[in-house]
């Protein structure tokens, strides 16, 4: 199974992404922060975009994450994770739950903690919101080692950036001699940051449609589904 996830929110995922995903007719899972400007000002195109199948992922409201990790200087102060609360954290995240409702409809959801960071305040923020989510993204590692004893809360992603086309493609070659699942989360396509190019990004699509026999490539909520499916038929 291969998902193809971007976060953020941003303008280059609906002018380059979107149209490329929609154009070899493919779906992925967008992870929205809801003070993104995008979400102000062309909110009708991502319901459309949740319209033709794209899935509306939870990514909180402010995008915050832990300043005290190395490389985090960009963090702003007022929404350092490092000083915000388990419960306020939670709280925040399940209203952005309620406005992603109210843009899909949906009641169902997944959820990226930005940066992949679990711990607010020193504490694990997201344990505390399973009964909120299908899966969440919380490791790093573009392809999964096994299937068995996955933890759905805790599902490995890779945040591609600068790869080309047949670096891309070789990671799900990867999965699918493992015979388990690659997950990407993308930022700019084409633009914006931590940038893809338009054209390897295609190069993946692309591949994956032509290779629907080998690659199962669906929303991550989709996959997820399935998977806690099969682990209750496994484990009753």
């Amino acid at each position: 199974a291969v998902n193809l996830a971007y976060d953020d929110a941003l303008d280059s995922q609906l002018d380059n992404a979107i149209p490329t995903l929609n154009k070899y007719g493919l779906r992925g899972s967008f992870y929205l922060n809801v003070a993104a400007p995008s979400l102000t000002t062309r909110l009708n195109e991502w319901r459309d975009a949740a319209n033709k199948g794209h899935e509306l992922g939870n990514h909180s409201i402010f995008h915050q994450c832990s300043k005290g990790s190395p490389g985090r200087d960009w963090v702003h102060h007022d929404h350092d994770l490092d000083n915000i609360s388990v419960g306020h954290m939670q709280n925040q995240v399940k209203v952005t739950n309620a406005f992603l409702h109210a843009i899909d409809g949906k009641k169902e959801r997944t959820y990226t903690p930005p940066c992949i960071d679990v711990n607010a305040s020193g504490k694990n923020y997201v344990d505390g919101l399973k009964s909120e989510f299908i899966a969440v993204k919380g490791l790093g590692g573009a392809v999964t080692p096994s299937m068995k004893g996955l933890n759905p809360y805790s599902v490995p992603v890779d945040f591609p950036v600068e790869m080309t086309g047949k670096q891309l493609i070789d990671i799900v070659k990867k999965a699918a001699k493992k015979g388990t699942m690659a997950n990407f989360t993308f930022h700019g396509i084409g633009g914006d940051h931590m940038v893809v190019s338009s054209e390897a990004h295609e190069e993946l699509v692309k591949y994956l449609a032509d290779n629907k026999d080998i690659y199962w490539t669906d929303s991550f909520i989709n996959i997820m589904s399935y998977v806690k499916q099969q682990q209750e038929k496994t484990h009753p």
